[in-house]
């Protein structure tokens, strides 16, 4: 099974849901500001890596974790969707793959952090905003991945689109 969470940028909420999916992050407590700009990609893409599968690791289960920034393309996903489809029907591919959107996670603070962090490179603004909406979103983000996990294991079909919706910032 291959698991990918996806939203705008691919860096700040998928980064923390792949560690927490992983198990590199505590799951019990908001975390710390370390702990946060510790993340493995945690505000460290650039637009040039929009559409880029980032891989995070395997799972204690062997599964595949990536993330994905699919900027405001609304067609990425069901597109990746479709082309899966397409290749399994061609080459009998026995893989399933969970999309799992993360998006509905994202606090103000974060999107503002991310936009004048990545957007327009004024860190000493960006960063604190960044942290301050990643302590205020992280245990919605734990809860996130963990329903991910449960879905992606009772799923039947070989593609699964999650959008989160119940997971509001």
């Amino acid at each position: 099974m291959i698991y990918v969470y996806n939203d705008f940028g691919g860096t700040h909420t998928t980064s923390i849901a792949a560690a927490y999916h992983l198990r590199k992050l505590p799951e019990n407590r908001v975390l710390t500001k370390e702990e946060i700009l510790n993340v493995p990609y945690f505000n460290k893409l650039e637009k040039s890596d929009a559409g880029k599968f980032i891989f995070h690791g395997k799972d204690e289960d062997g599964h595949s974790v990536y993330t994905l920034g699919r900027r405001s393309s609304k067609l990425i996903i069901p597109s990746l969707k479709n082309f899966y489809e397409v290749l399994e029907d061609r080459f009998q591919l026995d893989e399933k793959i969970i999309f799992s959107n993360t998006s509905p996670t994202v606090p103000f603070a974060m999107t503002m952090g991310g936009f004048f962090s990545r957007g327009l490179k004024i860190d000493f603004i960006g960063v604190p905003l960044l942290v301050a909406g990643a302590k205020k979103s992280c245990l919605n983000i734990h809860k996130l991945v963990e329903n991910t996990k449960q879905i992606g294991s009772s799923a039947h079909s070989k593609v699964t689109v999650i959008e989160n919706k119940n997971f509001q910032a």
